[in-house]
C-alpha cells in the first residue's frame, strides 16, 4: 500500500528549492548554493528520522528509553572521526578549516540550563523548531518567533555576561589529533553504555531501534540511526563547504536584528554588532549569511519530506496553554543560545565533534535544564 503524497506541498518545496538554488548561486556563489542544499539534506533527515534532541532526552529522563542518546553518540563518533583530523591536518592537504571552540565558563552553564528547560516548552531545540515548522506545525512557528525575539535579548544584553568567569577556548585537539580522537570515543563509548544500562534497569530490556510501520528511502520513516549517520554527514558537508561546522541560531539573532532595524530601531549602535564582519552581515543581505541559507534549507527539506510523507497537515488551532509554553519556552531557547556560544547543534553537536570543552559542559548544563523541563511540561497540558 502505497503512502499518499501531499503533491501540493511536494511541489512548492521543490519549486522553492530550485529557486533558490539558482538565485543564491547566482547572487552570492555556488558555495553557498550548495550549503542551501546541504541544508535542505538535514531538513529531509531531522524529519525523517524524526531526530529530536528534545525528545530523545526526555524518553531517557521520563522513560528510561535510551535509543535517542545512542543514536547521538553515534552521530557524535562518527563526526569526531573526521572533524579531528581535518582541524588538525587539514591544512597539509589545502583545506582551511576551523572548529567550533567556545570559552568554558558560567556563561555556557547558565544559557544551555535555561536552552534546556526552553527545549522542552517550547517542543524542539533548535534544529527541532525548524525542521517541525518546516514540516507544519503551526505551534513551532510561535516557538521560533519567540526563539528570534530571545536572540535579540540575547545580542543586545551580551555586556551583562562579559565579565563572568570562563576559561580560555580550550579543545583537546591541542593534545594532538591520537589523544583527541581517544578521549572524546571513550566518552561516547561511555554515555551510550550507561544509556543501555539504564534502560536495561528501568525497562526490563533495551528496546530495539526500529522505524514504526512501513519504511522506504523517499518517504520514510527512518531509524534514529539512520538519523545520526545522515547528520553527520550534514556537518561533515558543512565543515568542508563552509571551513566551519554546522550552526543555527546565530542566524536567528540576525533576522531578529534586521526586522527591528527594517522599523527604525538603531541595532547597528549595540556592542555585538561592533566587529566589522558582524556589521557586514548585519548590511548584507541574509544569502550571503552561510547560516541563514542552511536554516531556510531546514525548513523547505523538511516540508519536502512532510509532503513525501503524506503528513503535510497543519493544525491552526493550538490550545492556550501550550501557546504559553511555545512563547516562554522559545524565549528561553534564544537567550540561552546567545549566551551559551550557541545551541544543541552549533556547541553541542559541533562543540563536542571539535573536541571542545564547551561543548562537554554545554551538555551536561543543557540536560539538567531538560530535566527541570521535562517535569514542567504537565503545568502547560504537554505530554511526557
Amino acid at each position: 500500500m502505497s503512502i499518499p503524497v501531499h503533491r501540493g506541498a511536494l511541489v512548492s518545496a521543490g519549486a522553492l528549492l530550485a529557486a533558490g538554488t539558482l538565485a543564491i548561486g547566482a547572487l552570492v556563489s555556488v558555495r553557498q548554493s550548495a550549503l542551501f542544499l546541504v541544508g535542505a539534506l538535514a531538513g529531509v533527515v531531522l524529519y525523517h528520522a524524526a531526530f529530536g534532541f528534545t525528545s530523545s532526552w526526555r524518553d531517557f529522563i521520563a522513560h528510561g528509553r535510551g535509543a535517542g542518546v545512542r543514536a547521538q553518540m553515534v552521530m557524535l563518533g562518527i563526526t569526531t572521526a573526521i572533524f579531528v583530523p581535518l582541524i588538525t591536518h587539514g591544512a597539509d592537504v589545502g583545506l582551511a578549516v576551523r572548529g567550533s571552540v567556545a570559552p568554558a565558563g558560567i556563561p555556557v552553564i547558565a544559557g544551555a540550563f535555561l536552552f534546556g528547560i526552553g527545549m522542552q516548552l517550547g517542543g524542539g531545540c533548535a534544529s527541532g523548531t525548524l525542521f517541525s515548522a518546516g514540516g507544519g506545525s503551526v505551534r513551532m512557528f510561535v516557538t521560533l518567533a519567540a526563539f528570534i525575539a530571545g536572540s535579540v535579548l540575547g545580542i543586545r544584553y551580551t555586556s551583562l555576561w562579559e565579565h563572568a568567569p570562563a576559561l580560555r577556548p580550550m579543545a583537546l585537539t591541542e593534545l594532538g589529533a591520537g589523544p583527541a580522537l581517544l578521549v572524546s570515543l571513550s566518552g561516547f563509548i561511555a554515555i551510550y553504555g550507561v544509556s543501555t544500562v539504564v534502560e536495561a534497569k528501568r525497562r526490563g530490556r533495551v528496546e530495539p531501534d526500529k522505524a514504526a510501520g512501513r519504511t522506504t528511502a523517499l518517504q520514510g520513516p527512518w531509524t534514529l540511526v539512520a538519523g545520526a549517520v545522515g547528520l553527520a554527514v550534514v556537518n561533515i558537508a558543512t565543515m568542508v563547504i563552509a571551513g566551519r561546522p554546522w550552526g543555527v541560531t546565530a542566524a536567528f539573532a540576525l533576522w531578529g536584528a534586521k526586522f527591528l532595524m527594517s522599523i527604525g530601531v538603531d541595532v547597528a549602535s549595540w556592542p555585538y554588532w561592533q566587529p566589522a564582519a558582524r556589521a557586514a552581515d548585519l548590511h548584507a543581505s541574509v544569502l550571503r549569511d552561510v547560516t541563514s541559507v542552511m536554516n531556510l534549507g531546514i525548513m523547505l527539506g523538511a516540508l519536502a519530506a512532510a509532503a513525501l510523507a503524506g503528513r503535510f497537515a497543519p493544525v491552526w488551532r493550538v490550545p492556550a496553554r501550550s501557546l504559553a509554553a511555545a512563547v516562554v519556552g522559545g524565549l528561553m531557547l534564544g537567550y540561552g543560545a546567545r549566551i551559551a556560544y550557541g545551541c544543541n547543534i552549533g556547541a553541542y553537536f559541533s562543540g563536542v565533534s571539535s573536541t571542545s570543552l564547551h561543548g562537554w559542559v554545554w551538555l551536561a548544563s543543557a540536560f539538567s535544564g531538560n530535566i527541570i523541563g521535562t517535569r514542567l511540561r504537565p503545568w502547560f497540558g504537554l505530554a511526557v
